[in-house]
């Protein structure tokens, strides 16, 4: 039996939760910088820095040596998104959880266990009916164990009570299991985005996810 519980945040959470959700971000950039080098795009241009830095030294070290310095840029450029999304996130709602969150159309769970903070959940209303799932995050040590679900049925059940037609969220490409949790959950891709310019330029996409719930009231 799961030896986690879930309950609504409290003050006292509030370190732990805003670590826990900068390394459940920060975490994935790895897994971006890989995405992003089979890019065909990007092989095309490190091929190229190649090709010119071979050319104008005159050397094939030079020319390896300038890629070198192009894929540590590049991977400085991937972990900035990662980085700015936590900066963000971190100055504002997760700056004030309970005035963000902690009202009757909303709230902020987190997973417990053995007196520390292992996961968290939150949802806010998006409009039109729908509530939206965000800032989910379970530390590294405890996937596996269904917390990560048994936290998204929780926003699913608090948006049937309060009688929401639908549950939306984002989540990044790279986010794999997570899109797998939450397509055995009832949700489908509905769309994609790119976070910023610099996301259009390495081709980084955020999906939007949407679960309809049926006859909604709000």
């Amino acid at each position: 039996m799961a030896s986690f519980r879930i309950r609504q945040y409290q003050d006292q959470d509030y370190e732990a939760v805003r670590a826990l959700f900068a390394r459940g971000i920060l975490e994935h950039a790895p897994a971006g910088f890989r995405h992003i080098l089979r890019s065909a795009r990007v092989r095309l241009a490190l091929l190229a820095v190649f090709v010119a830095a071979r050319a104008a030294a005159g050397s094939w070290v030079l020319g390896l040596g300038a890629v070198a310095v192009a894929l540590v840029l590049l991977w400085v450029l991937v972990r900035s998104l990662s980085a700015e999304y936590v900066r963000d996130a971190l100055g504002t709602d997760l700056c004030d959880v309970p005035g963000t969150y902690l009202r009757p159309d909303r709230c902020f769970w987190v997973a417990e266990e053995g007196g520390a903070v292992v996961g968290m959940v939150a949802a806010v209303p998006a409009g039109r009916g729908e509530l939206e799932l965000k800032r989910m995050s379970v530390s590294r040590e405890h996937r596996g164990r269904g917390l990560a679900r048994a936290l998204c049925r929780e926003v699913l059940a608090f948006a049937r009570a309060r009688g929401y037609g639908a549950v939306v969220l984002s989540t990044s490409m790279v986010q794999v299991a997570a899109q797998r949790l939450y397509e055995g959950q009832g949700f489908r891709k509905v769309g994609s985005s790119y976070p910023s310019l610099l996301g259009t330029l390495l081709n980084f996409q955020i999906f939007h996810y949407r679960c309809d719930l049926g006859d909604g009231t709000k």
